[in-house]
C-alpha cells in the first residue's frame, strides 16, 4: 500500500514537472507506453491514448515542439498560451495516470497541473539562469532540456506501470 501511494506522488507530479519542460513529450511517451500494452487503460475513458492515431499525433506534436522550441521567436512557456496549454495537458497526464493506477481522476489533475505550474516555471527559470551564467548557447541548454524531459516521462511513465 505505501508503494502504491509513493508511486502516485511520485509518479503524477513528475509526468506534470516533465509537461511544464515540454508539453507534448509526456504525452508522446503516455501514448507509447499504451500503445505498447504497458499502460492499462483497455475499457476507460482514456483508452483512446493507445491509438496509433494519438500515437503519431502526439510524437509528431512532439518533435515539433522539440524544434519550435529552439526557434528565437517562440514565446517563453511562462506566456498565457503557451502556460495554459501546459496546465491543460498537465491536468490531463494526471487523470490518464491516475485512471491506469485505478486513482480518482480529480488528485490527478490537481498533481498534474501544480506538477506542470511547477516545472514551467522552474525550467524557465533554471534554463535562463543556465544560459546567463555559463554563456552557453539558448539552444544547446534546450537539447539538455529535451533529454532531462524525455528520461523524466519515461522513468515516471515505468513507475506508474509497475
Amino acid at each position: 500500500m505505501l508503494i502504491a501511494i509513493l508511486s502516485w506522488l511520485l509518479a503524477i507530479p513528475l509526468l506534470g514537472v516533465t509537461t511544464g519542460l515540454r508539453a507534448m513529450t509526456p504525452m508522446a511517451v503516455l501514448c507509447w507506453f499504451a500503445y505498447l500494452g504497458y499502460l492499462p487503460l483497455e475499457g476507460t475513458w482514456a483508452a483512446w491514448m493507445a491509438s496509433v492515431a494519438a500515437v503519431a499525433t502526439f510524437t509528431v506534436l512532439a518533435l515539433a515542439e522539440v524544434v519550435a522550441d529552439k526557434l528565437p521567436r517562440t514565446p517563453d512557456r511562462i506566456t498565457l498560451g503557451p502556460l495554459t496549454a501546459r496546465l491543460v495537458l498537465g491536468g490531463l497526464i494526471g487523470s490518464i495516470a491516475a485512471t491506469a493506477m485505478a486513482g480518482p481522476g480529480l488528485e490527478g489533475v490537481l498533481l498534474g497541473v501544480v506538477g506542470a505550474a511547477l516545472g514551467a516555471f522552474a525550467g524557465f527559470m533554471i534554463r535562463r539562469d543556465m544560459v546567463e551564467r555559463t554563456g552557453c548557447a539558448d539552444w544547446k541548454v534546450g537539447v539538455v532540456e529535451d533529454l532531462i524531459a524525455l528520461l523524466c516521462a519515461g522513468f515516471a511513465m515505468h513507475v506508474v506501470t509497475n
